[in-house]
């Protein structure tokens, strides 16, 4: 697998990640009535939510592959 291929799927990764994120948060605010559920899946999401902008950044400063 190309250098340049792999990043798209980490990237890709990333981007699911934060849809993730958005649903989880959603559920989170409006459909869930416990309030440790709502504590717990919020902090799932918002970390998924820092994760996911993280490999963006690695992603996009690695700069552009040679292949």
């Amino acid at each position: 697998m190309s250098p340049g291929l792999l990043k798209m799927w980490i990237s890709l990764g990333s981007i699911v990640f934060m849809f993730i994120s958005v649903f989880s948060i959603y559920f989170s605010r409006y459909k869930i009535t416990n309030r440790i559920g709502k504590i717990v899946l919020a902090f799932i999401a918002y970390s998924l939510m820092i994760v996911a902008g993280l490999i963006m950044v690695i992603v996009v400063f690695s700069g552009p592959t040679d292949a």
